[in-house]
């Protein structure tokens, strides 16, 4: 399926954006004493954000909808938080470009386990030779950086 390009420019803009949050947070770390107290000024900015952005949108959660929801449907958060210490702390011991390709490294490893079982409510796409390939030249990418 074709993707409008507006949307291929918000995901790599998105993505764009998770390279300026490591060395960001790296510096707060260094500020406010640690990668976890930096996530925690992080989240709290975006938590300040997002509720703005939910006024201006005028969105409201569908509570009946939420009450529905698995138990990991409530674990992003987490994920978020795993992402931003671990970047907080990974980029000033290895440099941005570093720590980001062994982080989207571990994206495309479990993403590519996630699409073969559909888990997680994703469309399931089977594991093969190719999309494999794609995940080992990311890794051989690693390699590279850290080399270089």
């Amino acid at each position: 399926m074709p993707l409008p390009v507006l949307a291929l420019l918000a995901l790599v803009l998105g993505g764009a954006a998770t390279a300026l949050q490591g060395p960001t947070n790296a510096r707060l770390a260094v500020a406010v004493g640690s990668p976890v107290n930096a996530a925690f000024v992080s989240f709290f900015v975006g938590t300040i954000a997002l509720g703005l952005l939910a006024l201006t949108l005028q969105t409201r959660p569908d509570a009946a909808a939420m009450k529905a929801l698995p138990a990991w449907a409530w674990l992003g958060g987490l994920y978020g938080c795993l992402f931003v210490v671990a970047a907080a702390w990974g980029v000033p011991r290895f440099g941005a470009a570093l720590t980001i390709v062994l982080m989207v490294a571990g994206q495309l490893a479990l993403s590519l386990i996630l699409d073969h079982f559909g888990a997680l409510g994703v469309p399931q796409q089977s594991i093969s030779p190719t999309r494999v390939a794609g995940v080992l030249l990311v890794i051989g990418g690693v390699l590279l950086v850290r080399r270089g």
